[in-house]
């Protein structure tokens, strides 16, 4: 464990990390400790002059480039407001948990009889599209919003293997966990899992802002293209935990694929100001009172090429880095 110095709007705090195997999602859990601002509104400033740092949860701590000892500026994102430490325990699945207050253009409708969860916003409507739940779910939706069909999928893991082996000073061994040329290969085969490496990777290539709302906390993660090949354009996935899928607008709740916009131009980088962002959180909402989500700190995984008992993603990402192993089947 390490010290780690916190500047924050409430005073100046310690707090200790293990640099060594941390996440950066286990930086934002105890900062939220110290600060009581939730984890999808921290935001980061670090070095001199400060500088802001980009927040992928899924990553490594050390992506930050911090150092033990380092000041950490914390600040909440506009709009924020400070919450509990600690959240209470959802409520039964027959029970809606609270959803944030409706937006002026967004509302949730009422899905066709075994259709699709929608979200009106502005006159069309933010489909939630369901891909296969086949380990390929990230490149299945990312497919479907860029290569008009999951038939794609193969061939979106290509560009992500592509981009890896073309740039082995931003993916070395440190960021992907594991050596390259074993990530490369292990990414090309069609039962492995994608996160926010291949998301960001993929932002870059289709030169695009891939929004991905988590289903169990309404937390939108943003995975932008360098500026200079932003197009100011962004797609929306579904996070659920374990699973992705895209999400799509449409003229009108039935439409057929073809008429689906799958990708909208960006209005700003807050849900209150975006009417889409602002859908795509209603949506969250929508699903998390159906409990359509998983929780990946406490899910039981069984390694199904050798049989042994995991529990949670930490778990199950060491198992694959020491071993090799990549299928993975939810008890």
């Amino acid at each position: 464990m390490a010290p780690v110095r916190l500047r924050h709007p409430g005073g100046v705090a310690t707090i200790q990390i293990d640099f060594a195997s941390a996440t950066v999602q286990d930086l934002l859990v105890e900062v939220q400790k110290v600060t009581q601002i939730l984890p999808s509104q921290q935001q980061f400033k670090a070095g001199y002059p400060p500088h802001a740092l980009t927040i992928i949860p899924e990553l490594p701590l050390d992506s930050l480039g911090l150092q033990p000892g380092e000041q950490l500026i914390v600040s909440a994102s506009p709009g924020a407001s400070a919450q509990p430490a600690f959240t209470p325990t959802p409520a039964p699945a027959a029970v809606a948990p609270p959803v944030a207050a409706p937006l002026q253009r967004a509302g949730a409708v009422a899905s066709p009889s075994g259709g699709p969860d929608a979200i009106e916003v502005d006159g069309s409507y933010l489909i939630h599209r369901i891909v296969p739940d086949d380990n390929s779910c990230l490149f299945s939706s990312v497919a479907l919003i860029f290569e008009q069909g999951i038939s794609k999928a193969s061939h979106v893991r290509q560009i992500v293997a592509e981009e890896i082996r073309a740039d082995p000073i931003t993916w070395d061994d440190a960021i992907l966990g594991r050596p390259r040329d074993d990530y490369i290969s292990t990414i090309l085969k069609p039962n492995t899992w994608g996160g926010a490496i291949e998301l960001s990777i993929l932002a870059k290539h289709y030169c695009t802002e891939i929004a991905s709302v988590d289903v169990e906390t309404g937390r939108i993660d943003h995975f932008t293209p360098p500026p200079d090949r932003d197009t100011g354009n962004r797609c929306i996935v579904v996070y659920s935990g374990i699973h992705y899928d895209a999400a799509t607008l449409a003229p009108m709740i039935d439409a057929p694929d073809d008429f689906h916009q799958t990708v909208v131009p960006v209005q700003s980088q807050s849900e209150e100001e975006d009417s889409v962002l602002g859908a795509a959180k209603k949506l969250a909402d929508k699903l998390r009172a159906k409990r359509a989500y998983t929780n990946t700190s406490t899910f039981d995984l069984k390694c199904q090429d050798c049989g042994q008992g995991l529990k949670g993603e930490k778990e199950a990402r060491a198992h694959a880095s020491q071993t090799g192993h990549v299928n993975f089947g939810e008890y």
